[in-house]
């Protein structure tokens, strides 16, 4: 919940306009600005202060406790100018929501964080969205300011996790470690959500045996606590109050299965009592497998099963997955890009694409990035290698330009990319659209998008396409109209449009659609020059109901109110 604070009637309506957005993520509060500020920090996971930063800074003075569990807090001027992050940037979450202030008010966000204001990825969120656990963070200061004074770290990790990246080398004196192993030399450690800890029982065991046996078990291992994602069982036993209410204790989610899915698990130590009792021939063994498989894409037993009186335990480790995000970067123009694209951009280790889209890019990303960059005519190189590193546990980018989805990256990908990665597709907008919106609106009705390039799909196809198309009397798209050495095939299509369409028919040519040297043309069918159009361009045929109004182009949507 995020609290507001307010003194003035600006102040009001600025806070109005937040809880009008987020009703039910906001809670507006009222009376004495102290009073409000105190029951605000008591009660919310953030503040927004609409106030003085001077006035905010000396009533929060008193509360001040934890930078790692006070509440984050923004302050807004009283014009809506400016969202400053004041307090909690990281841990607070302040930053992220001084942005989403921002965006909502028309303001512009102020984040004065070290590491954010120089693009490093910050220690103290390292690896927050993976679950990773920071048992003690008071060594996060020294080792963001070696890293923002260009000291060499390492990095050590037990297994490749897809984490953001940071400037690292292999071989320093300061260390950071990413281990579920108690037992480690390091500056700074984080500890992954590795394990599964599966647990048989009997009926009415207490919650002290089933703990005690889980810490037994943790120690025997030589591992942390703080990497216990889970613990799993079979579904007989999902009331079992002692294993519910060690599980509350700890904040560990319970997996529960059914006999017949663990009768499928094999393992080292199956017991012919156990199956005659619950069906299967093994609980905490199979369950904590497959609950580590579940959330990676493999795992090992680190612990067989150990026994106490009335309960069985076993620890899994699981095998990362890898996460491939495949990005659309849109038409060119930065403020074309999607905010999605660019955070995605920021969080990966690895980005891969063609040169001279890596070039539009590369000021956004993080230090420590691994660019993997090839030429034209690499796609299936980019979509191996882009596939590979992400199945081996990192996170990846894989870029394109317009939309991934459309005559890029994303199909050879996807189909390379197993069950074992994480795939999010971050959609851009494509070359089409963006010509046509210089156009006017020629795709206000039926469409289709249609390639003229011969490399993947043979000629007589396409062909074959184009007459469909243009019979069915649609606006076209023509993607890769016409390179330097593939010039006959656009002058086919002309020909081939030309016994459908109207000599009239309008068409628009746009070249480098949204970028510097842009360049737009309106013409028909008859008066289409072909030396105007290139690989660089996007050609749009209008139907026979496409006209031109005022210098624009639109395909109408025929609505009757319009008739």
């Amino acid at each position: 919940m995020i609290g507001l604070v307010t003194a003035t009637a600006a102040g009001r309506r600025l806070a109005a306009l937040i809880h009008d957005a987020w009703p039910d993520g906001t809670t507006v509060h009222s009376g004495p600005v102290a009073a409000q500020v105190a029951t605000a920090w008591a009660g919310s996971d953030a503040l927004v202060c609409f106030l003085a930063t001077g006035a905010t800074v000396r009533l929060l003075a008193p509360l001040l406790s934890d930078k790692h569990t006070d509440p984050g807090v923004v302050c807004v001027d009283e014009a809506g100018t400016h969202a400053i992050a004041l307090l909690g940037g990281h841990a607070g979450g302040a930053n992220a929501l001084a942005y989403r202030i921002a965006e909502v008010l028309g303001a512009r966000p102020v984040v004065s964080t070290a590491t954010d204001a120089t693009g490093h990825t910050a220690l103290d969120s390292f690896g927050a969205d993976l679950g990773f656990r920071l048992p003690d963070p008071s060594p996060v200061a020294a080792l963001t300011r070696a890293l923002l004074d260009g000291e060499p770290v390492t990095l050590a990790s037990d297994s490749t996790w897809p984490v953001p990246p940071l400037s690292t080398v292999d071989e320093a004196p300061r260390r950071i470690a990413v281990t579920d192993r108690s037992a480690t030399e390091a500056d700074l450690v984080y500890r992954p959500p590795s394990l599964v800890v599966g647990v048989g029982a009997s009926r009415g065991v207490s919650q002290d045996e089933v703990e005690n046996l889980v810490r037994e078990g943790l120690t025997e291992a030589g591992l942390a606590p703080e990497s216990v994602r889970a613990i799993a069982t079979a579904d007989v036993k999902a009331d079992e109050p002692g294993i519910l209410a060690c599980a509350g204790k700890y904040g560990w989610p319970l997996r529960t299965y059914p006999a017949a899915e663990l009768s499928t698990v094999p393992v080292p130590n199956p017991s012919e009592t156990v199956r005659a009792a619950v069906g299967t021939p093994s609980v905490a063994e199979a369950a904590a497998l497959l609950a580590a498989r579940e959330a990676g894409r493999d795992a090992e037993l680190v612990l067989p099963k150990r026994s106490s009186a009335m309960a069985t335990v076993a620890i899994a480790r699981l095998t990362p997955r890898g996460r491939l995000t495949i990005v659309g970067l849109g038409p060119g123009a930065p403020d074309l890009r999607a905010p999605r694209a660019t955070q995605a951009l920021r969080r990966a280790s690895f980005v891969v694409g063609l040169d001279q889209y890596v070039d539009q890019i590369r000021y956004l990303l993080r230090p420590g990035t691994t660019v993997v960059a090839s030429g034209l005519g690499a796609e299936e190189e980019r979509a191996r290698t882009a596939v590979e590193l992400a199945t081996q546990g990192n996170a990846v980018a894989l870029i394109g330009s317009g939309d991934a989805g459309l005559y890029a990256m994303a199909s050879p990908a996807l189909q390379l990319a197993g069950p074992d990665v994480d795939v999010e597709v971050v959609p851009g907008i494509t070359a089409a659209l963006a010509a046509a919106a210089r156009l006017g609106a020629p795709l206000g009705h039926d469409h289709a998008y249609l390639s003229l390039s011969d490399l993947h799909t043979p000629w007589p196809v396409i062909v074959r396409r184009l007459r469909c198309c243009a019979e069915a009397d649609l606006v076209l798209c023509l993607y890769n109209p016409r390179s330097a050495r593939r010039t006959a095939q656009f002058d086919e299509a002309v020909a081939i449009l030309a016994q459908y369409r109207d000599p009239d028919t309008p068409v628009g040519i746009v070249r480098d659609a949204s970028r510097p040297g842009e360049r737009v043309i309106l013409t028909t069918l008859k008066e289409l020059q072909p030396g105007s159009v290139d690989m660089r361009s996007m050609v749009l045929v209008g139907s026979s109901r496409t006209v031109v109004r005022a210098g624009r182009l639109v395909t109408p949507r025929e609505y009757r109110w319009l008739s």
